[in-house]
């Protein structure tokens, strides 16, 4: 299995991970968007039968042929999961995209759902995607790498476009500044649930992730161009979901690429 998985991340190098074929036009604007279509050709929709249908359900990260990055607090033991790759609209049947089941569900053994501990999961497609305009993986940042406060990063998604507002049915981006640690646990920000194996984004109380955001990719761009996914979507405040100085809460990926990377081996 250890070749398999050298395999498949030599593939993904030698395709390009985080270099899109149709580049994201990257306003500045505070408020949501919707993408240039298949833009962040890594973002999925993870859809569950959870309602006696398929839906959308939460947001994740397509990083290899056959593994998916998303939130521990998106699985649910009691549903089964499909993966939709390669979607723009959610409503519509599009050419270049494909559906997926889940075949493996590994969430992290520490996962802590009261305080949003390790909220992180892999999910192991029943069959590789094959690599495309439309779907792309994403690249990991190096181990322990912490960005610096203010960075300009993106969070993607299909989650509400309001707190009580419908759910989006094109892929929205967002421009989310990274809010450094020092800064995101002071007593009036997210104090001491915000912990140096997160990432908080935004805060300025306009624009956040949502519901339906969740386990959906934090994007930032590396010098050369290519985009790194840095986070996955967390938590947001219980108030809502742009509240001043609660700014959305990623898992940091950097932190866990030696969990990912065992997962991926032993699975």
């Amino acid at each position: 299995m250890r070749r398999l998985v050298v395999f498949a991340f030599l593939v993904a190098s030698a395709y390009g991970c985080g270099l899109p074929t149709f580049p994201p036009v990257l306003s500045r604007v505070v408020a949501g968007e919707d993408v240039r279509p298949h833009s962040w050709p890594w973002q999925i929709s993870l859809q569950s039968d959870g309602s006696g249908r398929w839906r959308h359900v939460c947001g994740g990260t397509l990083i290899s042929s056959d593994w998916v990055l998303t939130a521990a607090h998106c699985i649910n033991d009691r549903y089964n999961y499909s993966v939709e790759l390669g979607k723009h609209s959610l409503k519509t049947t599009e050419e270049g995209s494909i559906t997926i089941s889940a075949a493996t569900i590994i969430s992290h053994d520490d996962y802590n759902t009261m305080l949003s501990r390790n909220d992180i999961a892999l999910i192991k497609l029943s069959s590789p995607v094959t690599f495309s305009d439309t779907v792309m993986p994403a690249c990991l940042p190096a181990r322990g790498v912490v960005l610096p406060h203010g960075a300009p990063c993106y969070v993607s998604g299909w989650g509400r476009l309001s707190t009580s507002g419908p759910a989006a049915d094109l892929l929205q981006q967002a421009l989310l500044p990274v809010v450094g640690q020092e800064t995101c646990s002071l007593p009036d920000w997210w104090s001491v649930l915000a912990t140096d194996k997160m990432v908080c984004a935004g805060g300025d109380g306009i624009t956040a992730g949502c519901n339906g955001d969740s386990g959906g990719p934090l994007n930032c761009q590396n010098p050369d161009g290519s985009w790194v996914v840095h986070g996955a979507v967390s938590f947001g405040s219980g108030q809502g979901c742009n509240v001043l100085q609660k700014p959305t809460v990623f898992t940091k990926v950097s932190s866990y690429i030696d969990w990912i990377n065992t997962a991926m081996t032993n699975n």
